[in-house]
This record gives C-alpha cells, sequence and structure tokens, in this order.
C-alpha cells in the first residue's frame, strides 16, 4: 500500500519542522518529497526476533 502524503526530503536542512505534500516537490523550497510510510513488514527479516524481543514486556 502506498502512502499520498509525502514529506520534505530536506527538511532538517531548510525548515524547522516537517513539511508535507501530496505533489512530488515541496510548497516551500522546491526540494523532491519522499514517501513518509514505513518499511513494510517482512517476516524473512533476519533481526525481526531479537527488535521484538527488546519491546517485550518485563525486559
Amino acid at each position: 500500500m502506498k502512502s499520498d502524503i509525502r514529506v520534505c526530503s530536506a527538511w532538517r536542512e531548510r525548515h524547522d519542522r516537517p513539511v508535507y505534500s501530496l505533489g512530488d516537490r515541496c510548497p516551500d523550497c522546491g526540494a523532491a518529497t519522499e514517501n513518509t510510510a514505513p518499511a513494510p513488514f517482512n517476516p524473512g527479516d533476519p533481526y525481526g526476533e531479537y527488535r521484538r524481543a527488546l519491546n517485550r514486556p518485563g525486559r
């Protein structure tokens, strides 16, 4: 699933906070925008078990 909301790729250098847009370019500075969605879940992730273990209660 693809997200329609995009964020300025240079917001850390050019803006005080993230600038969101639906277009391919930032409306404030004209830099390219990038997808804001996280990477998809991969059940074959070799380090996923260790990451999940760190988030378990009682750890």
